[in-house]
């Protein structure tokens, strides 16, 4: 595909400057004020009817919010089942969150399947299946699961990522292939399980592969046509072969070695957000490939821009600012981890922010039209890599034991690379003001591996090292699991209920109910408290939850299901007629 030439941007150097988010200061772009200030409100661009539930975060800011209150903390314990439905697929966990706008219900399943229900009685009015093949069948070989995290809707269309890269526009009425275009190299180790989003006509999506040894990238398609709009690199690439922007030129003098020969990684396989007011589309960027360092540029370097919420300019993808996470990522700590935009009141100034919480175990609150940190705080219990964020050159003061390869049989660090937050979607809600977080516990023997040869096809972590004497795992603080409710303002916990099991995300309402997934449940807490108030059982590995209105009745859906017994289904609550 031809890329676009993205204009020239002029950062300073990375080693004369401190690492708070980086704002390219760009000749004649002016970022509008907010038009939305409520306090901790959020800006709503593009405000969808109250029933609907038209985006992946629900709005641009990716709030998971709804304003539907007709199901509330006084009789919540009434939801029982409406109507339920058998996804027919199996082979992975769901990750969905379905689409609602006008009574119709639009949402994917294992290795890529879509299918659109009527979202008042679960009757199938379509399904789609790309026949993707699993990975044992010759399949794309998926990081972790054959996983899709939904679509995307625009003017009669239904979009969605596949696995095998591609990206495809569908008929919503029928399901019929409107056009479908490769965003990957074909038969490559890049794979799409990320939900796409629209912004300004543009369907936007990222991949993932990273630990199969991939270059990262960000790509907008014309939403009528497939098209390709704009691509931007998120790593640099190999320099013989000359970078695309002065923006990738000055990001290799983060790097060393031959990094590019293993891709580099950074790929952007699931957060990102949209403020329509400042004109920029925020995309979360990820690990290293390989994960560990001295493998991957053994020189060392902060390898921008891995780890690093990086905010945009949609109409040509050309970096506006950026700020990394993880300086030279070791540990795998992707910063792919859902993104919010917030408008909150901090010492007595409406700020516009964008929060994330990352793998790592910190809470980041950003300015979001200039990328300036305004506070980090710990989120885990479990948190031994670094003891806080300085908030002067906004780098982590790592500990003794962050970098592994210095120590000959490895280290036992928290979190793990699994992280202390997941792909599971957080909420907020415009009724408390409070982030309802799904978080974890972790930990993990990181030992770098005594040689490094990059296969093709296989895991290249540079990490499982052999020999040596490894130390005892210590024990952890925290539960495994766990829901927060953080206060963004403050950048503090307000309080927690310990999990039952694996996450999903959440959702809140203005009912002052927050909706989460753990276990094989779903659950409703009181927003203000933490009070189970409700459960039901959906079964294993459960997505994240949403709710729409049809006709004057509120419904809660969630799919889960991991396959055999317990099958892939779509589960909708609401209360007695009437």
């Amino acid at each position: 595909m031809t890329i676009l030439p993205i204009p020239a941007i002029r950062l300073r150097s990375v080693s004369r400057r401190p690492l708070l988010a980086v704002a390219l200061v760009l000749t004649g772009l002016a970022l509008p004020a907010s038009s939305a200030r409520s306090g901790a409100g959020v800006a709503l661009s593009v405000r969808a009817a109250d029933h609907d539930w038209p985006m992946h975060g629900r709005d641009a800011g990716e709030t998971r919010y709804s304003p539907l209150d007709r199901i509330h903390t006084g009789n919540v314990g009434g939801l029982s089942v409406a109507w339920s439905w058998t996804i027919p697929k199996s082979g992975a966990r769901i990750e969905t969150t379905p689409i609602v706008v006008d009574g119709v219900m639009y949402a994917t399943g294992p290795l890529s399947f879509v299918f659109a229900l009527d979202a008042g009685t679960g009757t199938r009015i379509w399904q789609w299946d790309p026949g993707i093949r699993d990975a044992q069948d010759g399949g794309p070989r998926a990081c972790c699961g054959n996983v899709n995290r939904g679509v995307a809707l625009h003017e009669g269309r239904v979009y969605a990522g596949l696995l095998d890269g591609r990206l495809v526009a569908l008929n919503a009425q029928d399901g019929a292939v409107v056009w479908q275009v490769q965003t990957t190299p074909q038969n490559s180790d890049y794979t799409i399980t990320g939900a796409p989003r629209i912004v300004a006509g543009n369907v936007i999506i990222g991949n993932g592969g990273a630990e199969y040894g991939v270059r990262g990238y960000v790509t907008a398609y014309d939403a009528a046509t497939g098209r390709q709009v704009w691509r931007t690199y998120t790593v640099p690439g190999d320099p013989a072969l000359g970078f695309e922007n002065d923006g990738m030129r000055e990001a290799a003098a983060t790097w060393t070695g031959e990094w590019w020969k293993t891709g580099g990684g950074g790929t952007a396989w699931d957060g990102m957000a949209w403020d329509a007011d400042a004109n920029l589309l925020y995309v979360g960027t990820g690990n290293g490939s390989p994960w560990n360092r001295d493998h991957r540029s053994p020189g060392g370097g902060d390898n921008l821009y891995l780890s690093s919420i990086l905010a945009l300019h949609p109409a040509d993808g050309r970096i506006v600012w950026y700020y990394q996470t993880t300086p030279g990522d070791d540990w795998d700590y992707t910063a792919t981890q859902p993104l919010l935009l917030l408008d909150v009141t901090m010492g007595g100034r409406d700020r516009n922010v964008i929060v994330q919480a990352p793998k790592n175990g910190f809470f980041y609150v950003l300015d979001r039209r200039t990328g300036e940190l305004i506070s980090a705080r710990q989120y885990a219990d479990d948190v031994t890599w670094a003891t806080g964020i300085d908030h002067v050159t906004g780098r982590p003061i790592e500990t003794s034991l962050a970098r592994y390869s210095e120590h000959r049989d490895g280290a036992f660090i928290s979190p793990g690379p699994t992280g202390a937050h997941n792909w599971y979607p957080m909420a907020w809600s415009r009724t408390t003001g409070l982030v309802y977080l799904p978080a974890q516990n972790t930990s993990y023997l990181y030992r770098k591996s005594d040689r490094f040869e990059y296969r093709p096809g296989s895991w290249n972590t540079g990490t499982g090292g052999s020999g040596g004497s490894p130390p005892g795992r210590p024990a952890m603080k925290g539960p495994p699991t766990m829901l927060l409710a953080w206060d963004p303002a403050a950048n503090r916990e307000v309080w927690r209920v310990a999990g039952n099991g694996g996450h999903g995300g959440t959702l809140a309402t203005a009912g002052n109910l927050v909706f989460w997934a753990s276990g094989s449940q779903l659950l409703a807490v009181d927003a203000r408290s933490g009070e189970q108030l409700w459960s039901a059982q959906v079964g294993r590995g459960p997505a994240t939850p949403i709710t729409y209105a049809i006709g004057g009745r509120q419904y809660v859906t969630i799919a889960a299901g991991l396959g055999g017994a317990d099958p892939p289904r779509v589960w909708t609550f609401a209360l007695p007629p009437g």
